[in-house]
C-alpha cells in the first residue's frame, strides 16, 4: 500500500486535493447552519431534509453509474447502523445544537477540529500506540489556544458551556464514524458507504422531524428560498459530495492521517465568516486559531513519520 502510493505521487496528490475540498465544504457548512438557525428553523427540520436529500442523490448516482449497492446484510448491517448512529445521528444533532448554543460558527468549528487530538489519545489508550513529546506538546498547544481564543470572546451564547459539551460529544462521534468507515471501505465504495449512512440516518432522524421539526411549521418560511438555499448547499455539497470525498480519504490515508485535515476547518469557517461579514475576529483570536492548527499538526507528526520505514521494507 505504501509502496504503491510512493510510485504514484499523482494519485496521492489527488487524494490530498479531494480531502481539502471536503474540508473547505465542511468549513462553509457552519456558516449555512448558522444562517438557518438565525432564521429560526428547527435543527430537526433541516438536518433530516439535508440527510434524506443527500442519501437519495447518492442512490441515484450509484444506480446511474451502475455501482453495486448490494449489502451483505448479515455481516455489515450492524456496522452501517452504528455508522449512521454516530454520523449523522449523534454528530449532526450535537454539532448543530452546539453551534446554536455557542452562537459562534468559528468557535464551534474550532472545537470540532479537536478530533485529531482525541484520535491520538484513543490510539494510545486503545491501540497501545506510543505518545512522544512532540504529540504531547501538540495537545498542550491545542488546549492553550482554545483557552486563548475563548477567553477573549465578548460575544458567546448564554449556554456556551453546554454548547461546548455537545460539540465534544460530536467529536467522539466523528472518531467512531471514521473508524467504521475504515472497516467498511475494504468491501464497499465511498459513495455506497455514504449512501447507506445517510439513508439509514434519515430513518433514525424521522421521528424527530415529524415531531419537533414540524412543530411550528409555516409554509411561507419553511419552504422559502432563503431556507432551502442553505439546505440544498448542505445536502448536495457538504453531505453528498464532501462525505463521499472524505470516505475515500479515510480509505487511502487511514483514520489518523486523514484527521490532520480537520485542523483546517476552523480556519475556513473563520475566513468565510469574516469575508461574509458574519463574524469579526480580533488579532488575538486569529493568532489563537493559527497556534491551534500548529498544535494539531504536532499531534500527528509521529504517525506520519512512522509510515516511512514501511515503504522501504
Amino acid at each position: 500500500m505504501s509502496s504503491n502510493q510512493g510510485r504514484h505521487p499523482g494519485k496521492k496528490i489527488s487524494i490530498y486535493i479531494t480531502s481539502l475540498i471536503a474540508i473547505i465544504l465542511w468549513g462553509m457548512s457552519y456558516i449555512w447552519c448558522d444562517a438557518l438557525i438565525g432564521l429560526g428553523i428547527p435543527v430537526e427540520y433541516f438536518i433530516f431534509i439535508r440527510i434524506l436529500l443527500a442519501g437519495v442523490l447518492l442512490l441515484c448516482f450509484n444506480l446511474v453509474g451502475r455501482e453495486s449497492i448490494r449489502m451483505d446484510f448479515r455481516r455489515d448491517f450492524w456496522w452501517f447502523l452504528l455508522l449512521a448512529l454516530c454520523e449523522p445521528g449523534i454528530y449532526f444533532v450535537c454539532e448543530t445544537y452546539g453551534i446554536k448554543l455557542t452562537e459562534s460558527p468559528t468557535y464551534s468549528a474550532l472545537i470540532v477540529a479537536t478530533t485529531p487530538v482525541f484520535s491520538s489519545i484513543i490510539g494510545v489508550l486503545v491501540f497501545k500506540e506510543r505518545l512522544n513529546l512532540m504529540n504531547a506538546a501538540g495537545i498542550a498547544v491545542c488546549l492553550g489556544a482554545l483557552v486563548m481564543i475563548t477567553l477573549c470572546s465578548s460575544c458567546v451564547g448564554e449556554h456556551f458551556v453546554l454548547g461546548v459539551i455537545l460539540l465534544m460529544v460530536a467529536v467522539f462521534a466523528e472518531v467512531g464514524h471514521a473508524s467504521m468507515v475504515k472497516v467498511l471501505s475494504s468491501r464497499y465504495t465511498p459513495s455506497v458507504i455514504v449512501m447507506y449512512q445517510f439513508l439509514i440516518g434519515s430513518a433514525l432522524l424521522l421521528p424527530f422531524f415529524l415531531t419537533k421539526g414540524l412543530e411550528n411549521f409555516d409554509p411561507s418560511v419553511y419552504l422559502s428560498w432563503d431556507v432551502w438555499k442553505p439546505i440544498l448547499c448542505l445536502a448536495l455539497l457538504c453531505s453528498a459530495l464532501a462525505f463521499t470525498l472524505w470516505a475515500g480519504s479515510i480509505k487511502h490515508l487511514g483514520v489518523a492521517k486523514s484527521s490532520v485535515f480537520l485542523a483546517m476547518i476552523p480556519v475556513v469557517t473563520a475566513v468565510a465568516g469574516f469575508i461574509l461579514g458574519q463574524e469579526l475576529l480580533t488579532l488575538q483570536q486569529w493568532a489563537g486559531i493559527g497556534i491551534f492548527c500548529i498544535g494539531l499538526i504536532m499531534t500527528q507528526l509521529r504517525q506520519c513519520r512512522e509510515k516511512a520505514p514501511t515503504s522501504e521494507e
